[in-house]
């Protein structure tokens, strides 16, 4: 999946896919994460929000399955 660099201290880069509805993370660390079935509003939502970890916590982390890839 492709992602996109973004601007945080706590995520490198964001992916969406959606056909999928699969939300893909990878954060400074180096871990990536898959969300599963993130509605394509929340994906916007996190790209234009000014704290990408807060809005990442906030409404997708605990309320979306979830799987570590890398």
């Amino acid at each position: 999946m492709n992602r996109t660099s973004v601007s945080s201290t706590n995520i490198r880069s964001v992916g969406y896919d959606r056909s999928s509805a699969i939300l893909e993370v990878e954060f400074i660390s180096g871990d990536i994460y898959q969300y599963f079935d993130v509605p394509e509003n929340l994906y916007g939502g996190l790209m234009g929000s000014s704290s990408k970890g807060s809005f990442l916590k906030d409404h997708i982390k605990y309320n979306y399955r979830y799987q570590k890839v890398s």
